[in-house]
């Protein structure tokens, strides 16, 4: 699947990605392939990334929102 995490400044990572974990107001949740789709907003936290060779990848972010859809991941973070 891919993504694409963007703030107000720049752009922090786009790419294809095995696996996300985030943080919602409601609490943590995982994003895997074929993800029923979703739109959601993000707390405090990491963005943490499996990218598509197995490393891992984080971002710490203030706040964002998040959508999901046909393995596509938006994110505009803050």
């Amino acid at each position: 699947m891919t993504i694409n995490i963007i703030t107000p400044d720049k752009t922090l990572y786009e790419g294809e990605v095995k696996q996300a974990k985030l943080v919602g107001i409601d609490g943590s949740f995982e994003i895997l392939q074929n993800h029923a789709p979703l739109i959601s907003v993000l707390a405090k936290g990491k963005i943490e990334l499996i990218d598509g060779n197995n490393k891992p990848v984080a971002f710490d972010i203030n706040s964002g929102l998040i959508e999901v859809a046909n393995n596509k991941i938006q994110i505009l973070a803050r």
